[in-house]
């Protein structure tokens, strides 16, 4: 497998795949597409090789992934109305690997009634076959249980919650338990690492990292190519295009994707023409249909010292109306998250994103500045006990009704999208977080949560009746990075049940673009199934 370094492919010279993005999805669908020796395949990723980052590569790595400001895209959403006009970060995962390299490694399928509100042809009996393929590959595991945990499990279940050993069988309906997830000892096992990574050097792929792709090239509506800018050994930039005769595969996720459609004139024509792009195709669904999973954290101070590491402990339940859902299906996911795992690199990084306005954030050294300072703050004695003996609960809503729009503003590639994921704008949202707040109050009052430790630090006391936590869950609430739906599969959406890219032709969408309702787990699993689906349709289509 050649890297950025390496030869570019000679000019004229056509390759039959260019994939966009070497994320999840991306990873999996060249290294599937390139197991065919008679193919050339080409993988396009704006990040760093995985080597260059060596934190990508452990299980244990992933807290200092998180504050590694080379392995994260910084994006903010437009100001958020039913958030006091607050703006939120939105990062994503850059380099090899993407978000699933820089993530806790929670590997999850969903529910079955998630995926009976997507297309025949995706729906739970559908893709199973591909998860199952997939942990064959990835290695999911659970981890062993802890005194903490093992508490955790018995307040939950306190509070209503039904014991569950496999949270994969489809059925998270009021269920808690112990989490899978992609690692084997020391290794985290990405989509990198167990497909791309062990499928060796191979002449008919090459990776080429450094290199961001400016827009898909198109004669009359066909795919004929990708430009691209690529950071050079020497630290130049170099512009240039390669041609395909296949198709192009867009994986490089749901805030990146729809982007780089509509720079390529591939999104709704007056979006397009308001951006002064020319347009290719008019298709009203790229960019449309976003949305997230909005979390809001609870944190408590233990008696003992926490003795967990990873947030493995995830519980489903249904805590609005779900007006929208079956019977019993959950709309709200809870982990318990220990506070030694990562609670240090979490503030340290985002803190400053939540609290400086957009002029002094665009200050990189004041914000490097704030954040050493926070990093010296918790190396006192004081922070790091607290620090040990602090634990939390994750409200998340899992069942989003908000949806929102991403589009680009100018033909600039460089220039940022504006991004609206519209959250809380649908009044259930805000009323499932406020009663899943309740639910997670509930569980730290058991017995078991109270023999463990359970002094609520936030959001404290004063915060009690229902406008108080609303008021604390639009103050306080930010995204789970599990963005979705902006090129939706389905009748009326961006792309065919085969991952076709509607209006053009050689372009396919392998990402959690492609999500038309999110499941109320994780997207890393769903976005790896998507990838490896894609890879087979692909081929079927060759």
């Amino acid at each position: 497998m050649q890297n950025a370094e390496q030869r570019e492919t000679p000019a004229g010279e056509e390759l039959d795949y260019v994939v966009v993005g070497g994320g999840s999805a991306g990873c999996i669908v060249a290294a599937e597409l390139a197991r065919d020796r008679a193919t050339r395949v080409l993988l396009l990723e704006g990040g760093d090789a995985a080597d260059a980052n060596p934190e990508t590569l452990l299980a244990d790595g992933y807290k200092d992934a998180f504050v590694n400001e080379r392995l994260m895209y910084e994006r903010f959403s437009v100001p958020q109305a039913a958030c006091g006009g607050r703006r939120w970060f939105l990062g994503s995962g850059r380099g090899m690997g993407g978000s699933g390299a820089v993530n806790a490694m929670v590997y999850t399928r969903g529910a079955r009634e998630d995926y009976e509100e997507w297309p025949v042809g995706w729906r739970w009996d559908d893709v199973v076959p591909a998860f199952e393929a997939l942990e064959r590959v990835l290695r999911v595991r659970r981890r062993e249980p802890t005194r903490v945990t093992e508490s955790c499990v018995a307040a939950a279940e306190e509070a209503g919650f039904r014991r569950k050993e496999d949270l994969n069988d489809g059925d998270l309906s009021g269920v808690l338990g112990y989490e899978w997830m992609n690692f084997d000892g020391a290794e985290r096992r990405s989509s990198y690492v167990s497909f791309l990574r062990a499928l060796g050097a191979r002449a008919n792929l090459e990776v080429w990292t450094g290199t961001r792709a400016l827009r898909v090239l198109f004669r009359e509506r066909r795919a004929v190519g990708v430009e691209y800018r690529r950071r050079m050994r020497d630290g130049s930039l170099r512009v240039g295009r390669v041609a395909v005769r296949g198709e192009v595969v867009c994986t490089a996720g749901a805030l990146e994707t729809p982007r780089l459609l509509m720079l390529s004139g591939v999104g709704p024509g007056a979006w397009l023409r308001a951006a002064g792009i020319p347009t290719v195709a008019d298709a009203p669904a790229v960019g449309r249909n976003l949305h997230d999973h909005p979390n809001v954290q609870l944190f408590f101070l233990g008696k003992r010292r926490v003795d967990c590491l990873y947030p493995e402990l995830y519980g489903f339940h249904r805590a609005g109306a779900g007006r929208h859902l079956c019977a019993g299906q959950s709309d709200s996911c809870y982990v318990f998250y220990p506070g030694p795992s990562s609670f240090k690199e979490g503030v340290v990084k985002l803190l400053p994103a939540m609290v400086l306005p957009e002029r002094l954030y665009a200050l990189r050294p004041l914000v490097a500045g704030l954040r050493g300072a926070l990093a010296a703050v918790f190396g006192s004695p004081l922070a790091r006990a607290v620090v040990r003996q602090l634990w939390g609960i994750v409200v998340i809503l899992g069942k989003p009704r908000s949806r929102g729009t991403l589009c680009v503003t100018c033909p600039d590639p460089e220039a940022p999208a504006a991004i609206d994921p519209c959250y809380f704008s649908h009044r259930d949202d805000l009323e499932t977080v406020v009663r899943g707040v309740g639910l997670a109050r509930r569980m730290a009052a058991t017995a078991s949560a109270r023999a463990m430790g359970a002094f609520e630090l936030m959001p404290g006391a004063r915060v009690r009746d229902d406008a108080a936590v609303a008021e604390f869950v639009k103050d306080n609430a930010m995204t789970t990075y599990h963005y979705a739906g902006t090129c939706a599969l389905g009748d009326d959406g961006a792309v065919d049940g085969a991952l076709r890219l509607r209006g053009v032709e050689g372009v396919r969408v392998a990402d959690a673009s492609v999500i038309p309702t999110t499941p109320v787990a994780a997207l890393n699993a769903p976005s790896m199934m998507i990838g490896l689906r894609a890879a087979g349709l692909v081929r079927q289509g060759r």
